[in-house]
């Protein structure tokens, strides 16, 4: 290499990027960001340039997700302010997220600087790491430290702060590359194996069980343990249950695999997890959805156990009763060896499962026969389970909103359980922040071209981030998408109504939106669909235009199991 020869800070970072094996970057082109994009043009890094910051980091978060490798999410300093939602949409479900600000000067730091933000103070506590690089030669090696808090551990989000005066500056192409490690190119994560006599104490808790339950969450799918989890439920004939707010982690093929541990969008998760004494939780958070480990979600009797891979997942989970420091597909081989299988107890719960979904498909089958007497809008379980037979195996699925989500969540179950095997689902994190449906869709879709990518969506979760379809156009991207049009904030309203003492709702109506109008002047398909029997041929032919389409349906407002479960029991709150 010529040590004569110069590039500015911006080349600089790409260069490292590169050499990570990062592909893709997202961006709202801007002055700060120049020296960079130009060093990801001599890179030949795919870029996407979005009409919005938070459009960049939700499709960077959407490609992560699928892939399970990092990618880059590049902004200005007022940039790096609208990029923070989907920061915190990242952290809630670990995604690792690399964020960098092209910041303020730092010759002038402190001083008034031109668009100067405390860019690494804001994102601290929504990242592994945040920090301001200030000397032009390790711009490589923070690029290297970014990485590996990432990857490693529990991954996550990180943010690189580099002011603009270091992006212009000229340095040494090989500035740095003097001190270890020489080779900075993206290496294996570390594991972390099991200490053998802790093992056996979990492993003797598991084997003279008589009801064990496993339930897998987003260390499994980060540490890509999920065929192992596969194999251990199907070998040793036990029940795997998923977290939720995360995408889905086993599909049909594992019959060991019942769905969501969630007692309202999955009512048989409920007798399983009761009637347990044993409950294993690989790769799982003992939070809100969990109930933080506590009954009515565990019952007190229950041995609780928890496997992490990393100490800073054991240590949030304090209330487990047997810990165990193991990565996620060390644990579930050596969990597979054990000479036991529960195979009555496994039958029982997918006996619930046929009865739940048999319920469910006579219920939506009599609502619908009333809708169609009555004149009443379609019900908006009716719209996802319709949605998912018009498209075929290993399509992609999205889902936004609120009630829009849990609707598409019981649907997703039941259209399994029929026989639909998706490519994929995407949909809101831990913190259920709307709008990011648009760019999970164009991330889905820009990995699988020829797959079809379809997304539900609420109209107030369009409203949100819907201005992100253009994107989709630009790129030449095309997606479907299906807009679940109730006229407000459904899940809001019926919230209100239940909690206002006068029971009506206040500030969630919307005006009458022809979704499907905006699509068609952005030279898109777009129909307008008020009966369910033109449902069907509306969704084959937006598929089949081959354009981003869109498909307006007005549906009914219909409270959801859990919105009525969180809602109808308390006086004064619907969350807590």
């Amino acid at each position: 290499m010529n040590a004569h020869t110069r590039i500015r800070g911006g080349a600089l970072l790409a260069r490292a990027l590169k050499e990570k094996g990062v592909e893709h970057a997202f961006t709202l082109a801007g002055g700060f960001c120049n020296p960079a994009l130009e060093g990801f043009m001599e890179c030949q890094m795919p870029i996407i340039n979005c009409p919005h910051e938070q459009v960049a980091g939700h499709l960077a978060d959407g490609h992560s997700r699928i892939t399970r490798k990092p990618s880059v999410c590049l902004v200005g300093p007022e940039g790096f302010a609208n990029a923070v939602p989907a920061m915190l949409e990242a952290w809630g479900e670990r995604t690792p997220v690399i964020f960098i600000t092209g910041s303020s000067t730092l010759k002038r730091q402190g001083a008034g600087g031109f668009k100067e933000i405390d860019d690494v103070a804001i994102a601290a506590p929504l990242t592994k790491y945040s920090v301001q690089i200030t000397d032009g030669s390790r711009i490589s090696e923070f690029v290297d430290r970014a990485w590996q808090a990432a990857t490693t551990g529990y991954p996550g989000p990180v943010h690189l702060s580099l002011p603009v005066d270091i992006m212009f500056s000229s340095f040494e192409e090989d500035a740095g590359r003097n001190e270890r490690p020489f080779d900075r190119s993206d290496k294996p994560v570390p594991r972390a194996w099991p200490d053998p006599a802790q093992l056996d104490v979990v492993l003797g808790l598991i084997r003279n069980a008589e009801r064990p339950v496993i339930i897998g969450g987003h260390g499994t799918w980060w540490s890509g343990g999920e065929e192992a989890l596969a194999r251990a439920g199907e070998t040793l004939r036990i029940p795997i249950f998923n977290v939720p707010y995360h995408t889905k982690m086993l599909g049909e093929g594992c019959d060991a695999y019942m769905g969501l541990a969630d007692f309202h969008q999955y009512h048989p998760s409920k007798p399983a997890i009761h009637e347990a004494d044993v409950v294993v939780m690989v790769g799982c958070r003992l939070d809100n959805q969990m109930n933080f480990g506590n009954p009515p979600f565990i019952q007190p009797e229950t041995k609780l156990i928890c496997v992490n891979g990393s100490h800073e997942e054991l240590d949030y989970n304090i209330g487990a009763d047997v810990p165990l420091l193991s990565d996620p597909g060390a644990f579930l081989t050596a969990l597979e060896g054990l000479k036991k299988t529960w195979e009555p107890w496994l039958d029982l719960q997918i006996q619930r499962r046929r009865d739940w979904v048999r319920e469910w498909s006579d219920h939506i089958a009599a609502e619908t026969a009333t809708d169609e007497a009555e004149g009443r809008k379609m019900h908006p379980l009716q719209l996802a389970l319709d949605v998912q037979e018009a498209m075929k195996d290993g399509d992609w699925l999205v889902f936004d909103g609120g009630n829009t989500h849990f609707w598409n969540e019981i649907a997703t179950n039941i259209a399994a359980a029929r026989g639909r095997v998706l490519g994929g689902i995407l949909h809101p994190g831990n913190y259920s922040l709307l709008g990011v449906g648009v760019s999970f869709a164009l991330a889905a879709k820009n990995l699988n071209r020829d797959k079809t990518t379809v997304l539900v969506t609420g109209d107030g979760a369009f409203l949100s981030g819907g201005l992100s379809i253009e994107t989709c156009f630009q790129e030449n991207i095309p997606i479907v998408v299906v807009v679940d049009n109730n006229g407000g904030l459904d899940c809001i309203s019926q919230q209100q109504e239940r909690l206002f003492s006068n029971r009506q709702h206040y500030a969630t109506d919307f005006r009458d939106i022809p979704f499907h109008s905006m699509f068609e002047g952005l030279g898109g398909h777009g129909e307008l669909v008020t009966r369910r029997a033109d449902l069907a041929g509306a969704l084959e032919r937006a598929i089949a235009s081959g354009k981003t389409a869109c498909i307006n349906v007005k549906c009914r407002g219909v409270i959801s199991p859990i919105v009525a479960a969180t809602s109808d029991k308390r006086d004064k709150a619907s969350i807590e």
